[in-house]
């Protein structure tokens, strides 16, 4: 998941983010960060849960690096509430183990799988909605891996920041090099195979 443009401090240590962002809950925090800063409150009304629910998983993106508290908002009753905003930086990319990447990848198809099927109910309801799903090989030199992912940066940076005009979409893309892919088990079956660029 693309956390936004590279400003983190040299040297800063970005162990965890996928771990972080491994459960469903936490993208769907994430995500509803990239409208500006929310409280918990606020939150649990855009995930349907209560704020008591969000704490836990707020402070896991906080230890991650990539949330952190913007302000204090005083309340009425005297206290303060925490108002928490998304860190402009970007981890690299093999500070993770292939476990965390892997619980991270299922959590965005879980998210994806529910956002697709409401999409869908939606549509057959007779609503609006775009829904593409589409899957295929490419067979990519080094020079094509680089251009394809230039290219989808200049997408994201054309179409990454809210607009009222628009409607949030989520676009997936996993590059995954096949070469070394494992032989077919003696049953014929593929082996489970997890990997990336």
């Amino acid at each position: 998941m693309d956390v936004g443009p590279s400003s983190a401090p040299p040297g800063r240590a970005w162990r965890g983010v996928h771990r972080a962002l491994g459960d469903p809950l936490r993208i769907r925090l994430f995500e509803a960060l990239w409208h500006g800063p929310r409280s918990a409150k606020e939150l649990s009304a855009e995930v349907g849960l209560p704020p008591d629910r969000l704490y836990y998983h707020l402070r896991q993106l906080e230890r991650a690096g990539i949330v952190e508290v913007a302000e204090y908002r005083p309340l009425p009753s005297g206290k303060a509430e925490r108002v928490y905003r998304r860190v402009e930086a970007e981890p690299p990319g093999d500070a993770s183990s292939p476990e965390e990447v892997a619980a991270f990848l299922e959590s965005v198809l879980d998210v994806t799988r529910a956002d697709i099927t409401a999409a869908s109910m939606a549509k057959a309801a007779g609503e609006h909605r775009e829904i593409v799903v589409a899957q295929g090989p490419l067979w990519l030199t080094a020079e094509g891996v680089a251009e394809f992912l230039r290219v989808f940066q200049e997408l994201h940076a054309r179409f990454g920041s809210p607009d009222p005009a628009g409607t949030q979409a989520r676009a997936l893309v996993a590059v995954v090099d096949l070469e070394e892919r494992p032989a077919p088990s003696s049953s014929g079956r593929q082996a489970d195979h997890t990997g990336g660029t």
